[in-house]
């Protein structure tokens, strides 16, 4: 039997409290099922990280760089209009792929908002660092050109938010995010 490092058993933790936390939240995820979703015990896993907050901050940063990677790898060496379309495309795969990753996402802004209210800032700050990241990844391609970037973001957190409330790809609500198809629609009729 091959033993696994710490690094290794690291790593399987964050992937499992991707998978958790994606599922339950911050609140309504519990250490012990992330430890039995890993196969370690409890005591091994508070080895690994000094507590359940230190769990979800790396979660949080790695589905952050996750969505960071995406968009930099479809965009590379692509500029305006055409770096767009591949993150918009690469984002699209990564959401209908891996689902967990949008519902992380999601799950991680709310605990935010609920740290902030709280006083407690320092997830709200790791959290930040990392969209920022994000952002930049995106405004760069796009010619470091704010109105871009902004529409950019801001149809990603409609798209997350419609997939997260399960409206189905044929329902009417998405027509509005595919205004070539409607164009095309029109000019065929």
């Amino acid at each position: 039997m091959v033993r696994m490092s710490a690094e290794e058993r690291r790593e399987s933790v964050v992937r499992a409290a991707m998978s958790e936390f994606a599922r339950g939240g911050y609140y309504g995820t519990s250490t012990e099922a992330i430890a039995k979703r890993v196969g370690v015990s409890q005591p091994y896993l508070f080895r690994l990280f000094p507590g359940k907050k230190a769990i979800f901050l790396a979660a949080a940063e790695r589905c952050l760089e996750n969505s960071r990677r995406v968009f930099a790898e479809a965009s590379e060496g692509l500029e305006g209009e055409e770096a767009l379309h591949a993150m918009a495309d690469a984002y699209t795969r990564v959401i209908a792929e891996e689902p967990e990753q949008l519902l992380m996402q999601m799950q991680m802004y709310v605990a935010v908002a609920a740290a902030e209210q709280a006083g407690d800032h320092e997830l709200g700050e790791a959290v930040r660092a990392g969209w920022m990241r994000l952002w930049d990844t995106v405004h760069l391609p796009l010619g470091a050109d704010m109105d871009e970037t902004t529409t950019f973001m801001a149809y990603g957190m409609l798209i997350n938010c419609l997939v997260a409330m399960g409206f189905p790809p044929e329902h009417r609500v998405w027509e509005g995010l595919y205004p070539s198809a409607r164009l095309k629609g029109r000019l065929e009729h």
